[in-house]
């Protein structure tokens, strides 16, 4: 799969000099290499994960850092990925796949949606549950359009695993990140859990 190596954070220079006055959050965005292009990391000051998705969905990122943030105020500054975070995420793509849940994360986002993206960190590797299900286990069964909602802003990809969840008719259905990656993702999760793919 073709790389973009260039990390390029495009941010309007009037939005941020007004978000600066007032910014008590402070992320420095890096990027590691993976399997399935660049992945753009950003960081608060204690290391803990605050976005991560692939560069060529770069104002993705952007848009949902705004969103979840954007009341608190937060500057960007370029930086390099935290070596635990790179770290894991290379053990991860050697098949140690427990290691993503070693990523500490501030999630921001509403209640529902970190209930939401705590429930997909639960999915075990190597498998994969339906939007209904998901909201059917979160005592939820008419809420699979909110799931879907919530799955959608996802602000770690990978990291939180938004992939294993697809459609109830087993179609691999609304990854950010696209199918093809997605793809990628949940056989390669199914060759290290030693498990065929399956649909829970």
């Amino acid at each position: 799969m073709e790389q973009q190596k260039t990390l390029d954070i495009r941010t309007d220079r009037n939005r941020l000099s007004k978000l600066n006055d007032r910014a008590s959050l402070m992320l420095s965005v890096g990027s590691v290499e993976t399997p399935l292009g660049v992945l753009i990391l950003a960081t608060d000051s204690n290391g803990d994960l605050c976005a991560a998705d692939f560069i060529d969905h770069e104002q993705r990122l952007l848009r949902l850092l705004e969103r979840r943030f954007r009341r608190s105020g937060y500057t960007l500054s370029a930086g390099s990925a935290p070596a635990g975070i790179e770290k894991a995420l290379a053990a991860y793509f050697m098949g140690d796949l427990d290691q993503l849940r070693t990523i500490r994360l501030r999630t921001g986002g509403t209640p529902f949606q970190q209930s939401i993206w705590a429930a997909l960190r639960d999915i075990r590797a190597g498998t994969s549950m339906s939007y209904s299900g998901l909201a059917a286990q979160l005592g939820k069964p008419n809420a699979a359009r909110a799931v879907g909602h919530a799955n959608g802003s996802n602000p770690f990809n990978i990291i939180i695993p938004c992939h294993r969840l697809i459609g109830a008719n087993g179609n691999l259905t609304g990854y950010a990140g696209g199918i093809v990656r997605k793809r990628w993702l949940l056989d390669h999760e199914s060759r290290y859990a030693n498990t065929p793919f399956e649909l829970t």
